[in-house]
């Protein structure tokens, strides 16, 4: 029993597990051990070994650059600045969106100690300065912290001569992309407002 209450552990520290889910998911994958359990060490095995972040825009992918930095449909004059991978695959589900993406890895947080050196805002610039990027899209998430950032980025970007906007307010303040609709991230992408 020391392994399944080390799995269940394990499992208990995933969003929305708590020691009671974790071990109910436990006692289904032993339940199903050739169906369920084996397969998915198989692939979750697959997975950390197989995925690389991408050298350009932050994703995850099997290869660097991913397959969005290499999608020749993608407009590429348009940039769209997210807190995390999780945000960028909110907007990928939305379908609303096809133009480049670019992952901080976090936001700016005095009281985590995040400074701008700790995101991957040097690369953004160099993007920015790189390629012709005629808007970014400062997609961060509108919490005190995410706004923070974003209004850095934009006078950050005001100096290089590049438009930055900020997706409408159709997302609650507070709210965080990963939890948000389709319909409401659509909504939020298309009626984008110019910050500065």
């Amino acid at each position: 029993m020391k392994q399944v209450d080390k799995v269940t552990r394990m499992l208990a520290r995933l969003p929305g597990l708590g020691p009671r889910s974790a071990r109910r998911v436990v006692q289904h994958l032993l339940a199903r051990r050739e169906s369920l359990l084996l397969p998915l060490v198989e692939d979750l095995r697959h997975l950390a070994h197989s995925l690389v972040v991408c050298s350009v825009c932050g994703n995850w992918d099997e290869s660097s650059p991913c397959n969005l930095c290499l999608d020749t449909k993608r407009d590429r004059s348009l940039l769209c600045v997210v807190e995390q991978i999780a945000d960028l695959w909110a907007l990928e589900r939305s379908a609303c969106y096809r133009g480049q993406y670019h992952v901080l890895g976090g936001v700016l947080s005095a009281l985590n100690g995040v400074g701008p050196d700790d995101l991957r805002l040097a690369k953004l610039e160099q993007r920015v300065k790189e390629f012709e990027i005629r808007e970014v899209i400062l997609a961060t998430n509108l919490t005190l912290e995410g706004q923070t950032t974003a209004h850095y980025i934009a006078a950050r970007l005001a100096r290089l001569g590049v438009k930055a906007s900020r997706l409408a307010r159709g997302v609650p303040v507070g709210g965080e992309l990963d939890y948000m609709d389709e319909g409401t991230l659509s909504t939020a992408i298309e009626a984008r407002q110019k910050i500065v």
